[in-house]
């Protein structure tokens, strides 16, 4: 679709043999003689871009400029003018002009101007969008009484510098807390740089944490920025932080008394400001109990603490995530929402969700993927782990066939609480990896 251009200048010799090489670009071209007139053609229609000359008869360019952008902020304007002068090109980009060309005109140079300018708006109508995608996908959904505190704790914590320790069960949501204290910070609009500590292995964590230079270790071909650095002036999120080992605590200990760390390989120290959110699914007192955590490093992180209540103690706010999730993924699959009945919402507000919100996700997902009908009932739903399915479900000619059926419901279950990881599902379920992987052949159930 060709965008459409409105040309405003008193001169109809400049509004001709500008909206024809206009138009010879693509473009759709209207033109007008007056500011008046460009604020009345857009009470008919909205154009991509305006060129504005700035000297006109009644009401000028600037003043034209400013009401334009008071009514119409997203329009793109490209002022023009035979007398250009600092001042009025200084006030025309406070108004919110893109660009400032003088007279007499570059024709190859003004064509330039408005697809720079129409390129400019398109990216950040796209940088808006891609920001509405992820707010809405990091949002925190609940109006429980937990969920209320936990907002209210976030809004007194975020704008301090304070590090975090955020403990939950999986699923439970760590990332969106740690998201939020983030955007609610003072560093909002610097990184949020993430490390999840259980998925890397222990060879590469600290060349990830701290970077390192070229030759630092067999396969080190050039220098690498680790996440610390990246996250200066903002936020590293130190996810899973109970599976690091301790080598590793002791480095990030000592990078957060000194503020400073060094990379594999290199004498030169790096300075840094980043806050610190680290969060956990495990009990760290335990832990430091067991010998697995330094209790220096756990003080060092535990100055604010959070803890995120699992779905089991919020059941309330099911319906309202069942709502969100299913926006979402009828909105990234091209569907319309559907909708859920009442005892499916039921059944499912009766449920224990061991794997919390990410097992209410992607039960979600899964239902809206695999079902075309509209209404999603409770016969709908998948069987969910450790809940007794309803008679309809018993239709097995043979005790095998059932048993299978709800091993392999058991299984899948776990894998996606795990997001896939082998390791960690067989941990879930206390059986050794090894056998795992030969349920999941038996029972056809491929890894992806």
């Amino acid at each position: 679709m060709a965008h459409s251009i409105l040309i405003v200048d008193d001169e109809a010799g400049i509004r001709q043999s500008l909206g024809g090489v206009l138009e010879d670009e693509g473009f759709n071209v209207s033109t007008v003689g007056s500011g008046e007139d460009c604020l009345r053609a857009f009470d008919k229609r909205l154009f991509a871009c305006v060129l504005l000359d700035v000297w006109l008869p009644g009401m000028d360019g600037l003043e034209t400029l400013e009401r334009l952008k008071a009514a119409y902020p997203d329009v793109s304007v490209v002022m023009i003018s035979g007398h250009g002068r600092i001042e009025t090109a200084v006030r025309a980009t406070k108004l919110g002009a893109y660009d400032f060309i003088e007279k007499p005109l570059s024709l190859e140079k003004t064509v330039l101007a408005v697809k720079n300018a129409i390129r400019q708006r398109e990216l950040e109508a796209a940088n808006s969008e891609l920001q509405e995608k992820l707010e809405r996908s990091y949002a925190m959904i609940g109006d429980s009484v937990p969920m209320r505190a936990l907002r209210q704790q976030i809004t007194f914590a975020a704008p301090t510098s304070g590090r975090v320790l955020i403990y939950g069960e999986s699923g439970t949501g760590k990332e969106l807390v740690a998201r939020s204290l983030h955007s609610q910070s003072l560093r909002a609009a610097r990184p949020f740089v993430e490390v999840n500590c259980a998925a890397i292995p222990e060879d590469l964590i600290e060349s990830e944490l701290f970077g390192h230079v070229k030759g630092a270790f067999t396969g080190a071909t050039q220098a690498k920025r680790g996440k610390f650095e990246r996250a200066d002036e903002g936020t590293i999120f130190l996810d899973e932080i109970g599976d690091m080992s301790l080598k590793t605590q002791s480095k990030v200990l000592r990078a957060l008394e000194e503020q400073s760390f060094e990379p594999v390989g290199s004498e030169t120290s790096i300075s840094v400001d980043a806050r610190v959110i680290a969060a956990t699914n495990k009990r760290l007192e335990a832990e430091i109990e067991r010998g697995m955590f330094r209790a220096d490093l756990f003080y060092r992180l535990n100055v604010i603490p959070f803890e995120i209540p699992p779905l089991r103690e919020r059941l309330e706010d099911v319906p309202l995530l069942i709502e969100h999730f299913n926006r979402e993924f009828s909105l990234a699959n091209r569907k319309l929402p559907k909708e859920f009945s009442a005892a499916a919402i039921e059944r499912m507000q009766n449920y224990h969700w061991p794997g919390n919100v990410r097992e209410l996700r992607n039960t979600v997902e899964r239902v809206i993927i695999m079902h075309s009908r509209h209404e999603i009932t409770a016969d709908d739903l998948p069987i969910l782990s450790g809940e007794v399915p309803p008679a309809s479900s018993y239709n097995f000619d043979s005790y095998r066939e059932a048993a299978e059926t709800y091993e392999r419901e058991y299984i899948l279950r776990k894998l996606a609480e795990a997001d896939g990881n082998i390791t960690r599902t067989a941990e879930l379920m206390g059986i050794d990896r090894s056998h795992l992987y030969r349920r999941m052949k038996a029972l056809d159930i491929n890894r992806s």
